[in-house]
């Protein structure tokens, strides 16, 4: 049984969290999801969907066996519990794969890390960012002509 860690904010739920999700469903058997905390978020906007509720989002979708808030103080410390044995990295997370492996080594932990690449749909219109679809709603509603 081959068990895989995502994490993520997962604010305003789109496809290409959709994506990435079943992307990382697709390399195991079961996907546990980390849903990073409010107080926790530092290298991007703080989220606008509130944790609890993002959360409830993502535990609906059909890739996901289990999700959790990730620890208010440890980063490590769901994975206590967890046990990943491959843990994906979105394309576009901040996240140095080598510093990663480093730390998880650290503390005993000895996953496989997997970097996913971005879904090509062949579409440029496709919502697949928060920041875009934040973007359009701002364009479209708000700053009407």
């Amino acid at each position: 049984m081959t068990r895989v860690l995502a994490t993520g904010t997962f604010d305003i739920l789109h496809p290409g969290h959709l994506s990435f999700l079943e992307q990382a469903k697709s390399l195991g058997d079961e996907l546990y999801v980390i849903i990073g905390r409010d107080v926790n978020i530092a290298n991007k906007p703080k989220p606008i969907i509130p944790e609890n509720q993002r959360l409830l989002m993502v535990q609906s979708l059909k890739p996901v066996d289990c999700a959790v808030l990730g620890s208010l103080t440890d980063y490590f410390e769901p994975l206590h519990i967890i046990q990943p044995d491959i843990i994906v990295l979105g394309f576009n997370q901040q996240i140095d794969e080598e510093n990663l492996k480093k730390d998880l080594n650290a503390r005993g932990f000895h996953p496989k890390i997997v970097r996913l690449l971005k879904a090509d749909t062949g579409s440029e219109e496709d919502m697949y960012s928060s920041r875009k679809i934040i973007a359009e709603i701002l364009q479209k509603r708000c700053f009407k002509d």
